[in-house]
């Protein structure tokens, strides 16, 4: 154990250090973090897997979908991994903790770009004669797509990353076994960049979203009325009982008609912006979260909403934002 930094720490204001072992006082008093790192990691594929289970109907037609089974699959490697360690010890296991934390961290920061770019190449190219194919050939073709993006991931976390213990003295004569582990400066900036754009986008008509909302839910009301009597034209009962008309409806809609823009900023912001809060709070703070915990199927089901309401806020201008027969509104309605 050396008491003297080494050369390589000294930008560590920008490289992330994993704790592996520490000592305090005389050498006593040992401290080993692998359990709290297992522990940490099982949260993570618990909430990983709650998620993965309530989208699992849009496994096959989704390549971000795909994304999220390989992610929750990447999580049970990675606890594998670790619980193999803390059971066999460090003098007996294959690999050690500090190769798992930091090649797993190189692999998963590497991941948010390329699922972004494909994930939105697949929204554009979902209605250009690709619902054709069937539900077995979209899923084989996600997963080939997705184990090649995991490969290139390993491939480059190999190519870059350094997993060497490295020796500290901090905090007047602590000692520790630290490990450099990836941060997901991507992941940051887009939870940051979508923050900023939903607030800019709704605190010009703060005062307007209540009654958004009161129209959102009696426009809701209605079109559920109609698909269940499958009539527009004649009256209807809505859920509290009152009749509407066909009428009745045109005219009420005149009254508020807001952007599309707004409304699907609205949608999107009232299911992910407690989310987006929480993230962007410890960003500021500067709680640093390594790319293996960032990255994870919260952000990945964000991501997927955002991307579906972007190409369809994209694409209204040529089908039109209100069209029922749109396939894109169908589809948008279901994700989002």
């Amino acid at each position: 154990m050396t008491s003297q930094m080494p050369p390589l720490l000294e930008n560590h204001t920008i490289k992330m250090l994993a704790i592996i072992e520490q000592w305090e006082g005389d050498d006593s008093c040992h401290v080993d973090n692998t359990v709290r790192y297992l522990f940490l990691l099982l949260l993570k594929m618990g909430l990983d897997g709650t998620v993965l289970y309530l989208c699992w109907r849009r496994l096959h037609t989704s390549f971000i979908c795909t994304c999220g089974l390989s992610i929750v699959l990447g999580d049970v490697a990675m606890v594998w991994s670790v619980a193999s360690v803390w059971f066999l010890g460090p003098i007996r296991s294959p690999v050690s903790m500090c190769f798992i934390l930091a090649h797993f961290s190189g692999v998963y920061a590497a991941l948010p770009l390329p699922m972004v770019g494909l994930g939105l190449l697949d929204c554009l190219l979902k209605d250009n004669g690709t619902c054709c194919q069937s539900a077995f050939s979209k899923m084989l073709k996600n997963v080939i797509v997705v184990l090649l993006v995991w490969f290139l991931a390993a491939v480059y976390s190999f190519a870059t990353v350094k997993s060497d213990l490295m020796a500290i003295e901090h905090f007047g004569g602590v000692k520790a076994l630290v490990c450099e582990v990836q941060e997901s400066m991507l992941v940051d900036f887009f939870i940051l960049g979508i923050f900023l754009a939903v607030i800019a986008v709704l605190l010009p008509n703060i005062s307007r979203i209540p009654k958004l909302y009161k129209e959102a839910s009696r426009v809701s009301q209605q079109r559920g009325g109609l698909s269940k009597n499958q009539m527009s034209d004649l009256p209807f009962n809505s859920t509290d009982g009152n009749k509407i008309t066909g009428e009745d409806i045109q005219v009420e809609n005149a009254q508020w008609k807001p952007s599309l823009q707004l409304s699907l900023t609205l949608g999107f912001g009232s299911v992910w912006l407690p989310y987006l809060s929480i993230s962007v709070l410890f960003l500021f703070l500067g709680f640093g979260v390594p790319a293996y915990i960032v990255v994870n199927l919260l952000w990945l089901e964000c991501t997927r909403c955002l991307l579906v309401g972007v190409v369809f806020w994209g694409k209204s201008n040529s089908l039109g934002p209100y069209n029922p027969l749109g396939a894109i509104e169908t589809r948008t309605q279901q994700d989002l």
